[in-house]
């Protein structure tokens, strides 16, 4: 007789890495600690610093710290991703290219988000504010964000979801990324989603 939780379906896991803030992962491990599909695990930054290490621990997530030479020079923190084995790793606001060892061993399994929509406005240096800055320098009438996976070149992977917003008159900076990050907050949960719940 097979056992009743051999039927029920496992919790997927998500790592979050994130360099700064971290208001996407926040909003990422609070929608999900209502869920009894899916976790947030651990979130991992670069910068010692980011105040999401404090939302992480705060929120009872497990919350780890890792400098360049852990993550581009040894297999530090591969092998610590191959212990977690998460379903997802989740890019939100993170600002190092993946190295190739992580992607090589988790294929379709990372995932980025971009504050713009791809594939113009992308590749190194293209992030937060900056973005926004030539988005408006170019007077496009349209803006918005991009989902995609991650390969080995900064926002080139394939891609899985766009929103669009337009670019309202006398738009400024600020007033652009506000909207973009509400944006993120309300569609950044639904892909996540999609991707382990709905594949």
């Amino acid at each position: 007789m097979v056992s009743e939780s051999n039927n029920s379906p496992s919790i997927k896991k998500i790592v979050i890495f994130a360099s700064g803030q971290g208001s996407n992962a926040k909003r990422i491990i609070e929608y999900f600690s209502n869920t009894n599909q899916i976790e947030v695990t651990h979130v991992f930054s670069n910068n010692i610093k980011a105040p999401v290490l404090r939302t992480a621990h705060d929120l009872e997530v497990n919350a780890l710290h890792f400098d360049r030479s852990a993550f581009y020079d040894t297999h530090e923190v591969l092998n610590l991703l191959k212990d977690i084995d998460p379903d997802l790793i989740v890019l939100a606001g993170f600002l190092w290219m993946m190295p190739k060892n992580i992607i090589k061993n988790f294929p379709n399994k990372i995932i980025n988000l971009h504050p713009a929509l791809l594939p113009k406005y992308g590749g190194k240096g293209m992030y937060g504010a900056h973005v926004h800055k030539a988005v408006l320098e170019n007077k496009e009438t349209e803006t918005g964000i991009s989902f995609h996976y991650v390969n080995e070149k900064y926002d080139e992977g394939k891609m899985i979801a766009q929103e669009i917003i337009p670019v309202n008159e006398n738009e400024t900076v600020a007033s652009l990324q506000k909207r973009i990050h509400e944006l993120e907050h309300k569609h950044f949960v639904k892909v996540i989603e999609d991707l382990l719940i709905n594949e």
